[in-house]
């Protein structure tokens, strides 16, 4: 998985540093950190502060892949 956040996007409301602490992180009351790739532990954090972005900043690349390999196999 693979994190990109669009500064120029981002706002602040740090809905992702409350979501997931341990990838995102506020510095000052504007400046956002983040860990472009994350533990796969963190994979359901992620999806929910992602999710939770007012403004849509983050995208996550290989986010769905864990979703896919849970699924049932297509049986005929």
């Amino acid at each position: 998985m693979r994190l990109v956040v669009d500064l120029n996007k981002c706002q602040g409301y740090a809905q992702c540093a409350f979501l997931a602490p341990d990838v995102f992180a506020m510095h000052g009351e504007e400046s956002l950190l983040y860990d472009p790739r994350p533990e796969e532990e963190q994979r359901e954090r992620v999806a929910r502060a992602v999710a939770a972005c007012p403004v849509q900043a983050i995208t996550a690349d290989g986010l769905d892949r864990a979703g896919a390999s849970r699924e049932a196999p297509d049986v005929r």
